[in-house]
């Protein structure tokens, strides 16, 4: 086994409610590639290891056995329950008026918690489509995002924070156009935002304004996904460990370009989310972000590598006459209030 890292090292991000969440944390999206037994697995040796923070989602179809995990973990004193920063999110299908509580209660039962530490609307929009499915999927029920249909699945929300369920309410996949359309609607503001963020995909005007409006982002893909779903692979998409901004870098540090993303991003400001079964590669990613760290010039450096290649394009979401993934990121200059 890979030598233990002190949690207490690893820096954190404190978020406006005062709590600190750490810099880094293991995401555990890998049903494509890996089964829920292999995922469970790395979460319990990621624990061990000294990782602290956990993303997950229902979704994912693995949340029963990671609870095993987190449960086993408590019980024999290896980590206490408020030393560790739980997530997870709501599908799509559960938006509706109640749903949002029924969908909770079976993550934390299957969690085997009391509370998350942070639960976020996985998408800001009901299109639902079948756990592994082609690109080319569509559910003929899809709509485009409505201001108002997703605040009435935030007020859910609320009442979720309210009952002590949820510590901290999040969104996710957003844009500045849709936050611009429902944030000042938010009783409760939110925390977190998760989106995707790589050297090939910066987002640095959507980065901006969360950070200017106190919401902390994590980042997904943040060193390009190589083992995302096949329908989200597409002809032209960069792979960021061979920009040769990052792997400059890399060389000039001696460590792989994958570890200069999540270097890259844990200085940037955001909270990186790599996931992988293998021990050796998330002991490697969680002491990267401890210690040798990037100069000002590497990181302008990298900063001027941006793409605007965004690897997670959605399709799968598209409503009926819509005219491409832009659509879904109001790329094409219109949003429905």
């Amino acid at each position: 086994m890979a030598d233990k890292i002190d949690p207490a090292k690893v820096p954190s991000v404190k978020l406006p409610s005062g709590t600190k969440i750490p810099c880094i944390g293991m995401g555990t999206f890998g049903s494509d590639r890996y089964s829920p037994d292999e995922v469970s697995a790395a979460v319990g040796g990621a624990i061990r290891l000294g990782y602290r923070l956990f993303d997950c989602a229902s979704v994912y179809g693995n949340e029963d056995l990671i609870g095993e995990v987190f449960d086993d973990a408590f019980k024999s004193g290896v980590v206490k329950r408020e030393e560790l920063f739980i997530t997870s999110k709501v599908w799509n299908d559960m938006h509706a008026r109640g749903d949002v509580l029924l969908a909770l209660a079976k993550t934390l039962r299957d969690l085997k918690l009391d509370y998350v530490d942070a639960y976020f609307v996985h998408w800001p929009f009901p299109n639902y489509h079948a756990p592994h499915c082609d690109g080319d999927a569509r559910n003929p029920d899809s709509v485009p995002f409505s201001a108002d249909q997703f605040m009435r699945t935030w007020e859910e929300m609320e009442k979720i924070h309210r009952l002590g369920l949820a510590k901290h309410i999040c969104m996710s996949n957003m844009t500045i156009p849709k936050f611009d359309a429902v944030l000042s609607r938010c009783k409760v503001k939110p925390a977190l935002i998760e989106m995707e963020l790589h050297p090939a995909f910066q987002q640095s005007e959507l980065f901006d304004y969360c950070v200017k409006h106190n919401i902390t982002p994590i980042g997904y893909c943040p060193i390009g996904s190589p083992n995302r779903p096949d329908r989200d692979k597409t002809p032209g998409d960069v792979i960021d460990t061979e920009l040769p901004e990052v792997a400059a870098v890399a060389k000039a540090h001696n460590i792989h370009p994958a570890l200069v993303c999540l270097k890259w991003q844990v200085q940037r400001g955001s909270i990186p989310i790599p996931f992988s079964v293998h021990e050796k590669n998330y002991a490697s990613n969680l002491a990267a972000v401890i210690g040798d760290p990037l100069t000002d010039a590497e990181m302008a450096s990298i900063a001027k590598a941006d793409k605007n290649c965004r690897l997670v394009k959605g399709q799968v979401f598209l409503w009926p006459g819509a005219k491409g993934w832009e659509d879904l990121w109001d790329l094409d200059g219109t949003i429905t209030k």
